[in-house]
């Protein structure tokens, strides 16, 4: 669903949510779970960098978490009590069938899955409410699943610093995304498969 908004439009949420500080963070964490589009992943590297202690760097990653979290709880309920008709305009029905097939075959490691991919953890959210999945299985993998999303480039970025940035040269960058590919290529034909079964 990013795809539909601009480089532009994101960048300016981003700087708005960054000048409301935690607050701002916890805003577009629990919506962008919940209904739009814009990731908080890079607001949460930008305010890792910024905090120069690991109590505010533990603090930035905590507020992304249980924000995320709650946002989903709110999807959730939007699934409750409108998820086929927001389902059916918001998101494709390829989407949706690969989501239900995700649900239905893993259940909680399901909402793991999307929580800590690019998955679309709102519409997995919205089909979770709509199927009425138990709320703590649903909380508990969504918290685990952000934790793991949030936390392992918190920590990196918390002990690497801005060195780590740095040395993100070409031919790292190239190493780096040749090896990616190793785990992008399966997960896109396991992704495609569940349209299969």
């Amino acid at each position: 669903m990013s795809a539909i908004v601009s480089q532009e439009v994101i960048d300016s949420v981003i700087d708005w949510a960054d000048g409301l500080g935690l607050l701002g963070l916890a805003a577009l964490s629990s919506s962008e779970a919940a209904l739009q589009p814009i990731p908080p992943d890079p607001l949460v590297w930008k305010m890792v960098l910024d905090a120069d202690t690991g109590s505010g760097i533990a603090t930035v990653v905590s507020v992304a978490v249980l924000s995320s979290v709650m946002g989903a709880v709110g999807g959730y309920a939007i699934g409750m009590y409108a998820g086929g008709w927001v389902l059916e305009r918001l998101v494709p029905e390829s989407t949706i069938k690969r989501l239900n097939v995700l649900m239905d075959r893993y259940g909680a490691a399901g909402i793991f899955i999307a929580a800590v991919s690019p998955i679309p953890y709102k519409a997995l959210a919205w089909i979770a409410g709509a199927g009425r999945m138990d709320l703590r299985v649903f909380v508990a993998a969504g918290i685990f699943g952000r934790s793991l999303r949030f936390g392992i480039p918190g920590l990196l970025l918390g002990v690497y610093g801005e060195s780590m940035v740095e040395s993100l040269n070409w031919l790292n960058f190239s190493l780096v995304s040749f090896a990616g590919l190793f785990v992008v290529i399966p997960a896109a034909r396991w992704w495609n498969s569940l349209l299969e079964e």
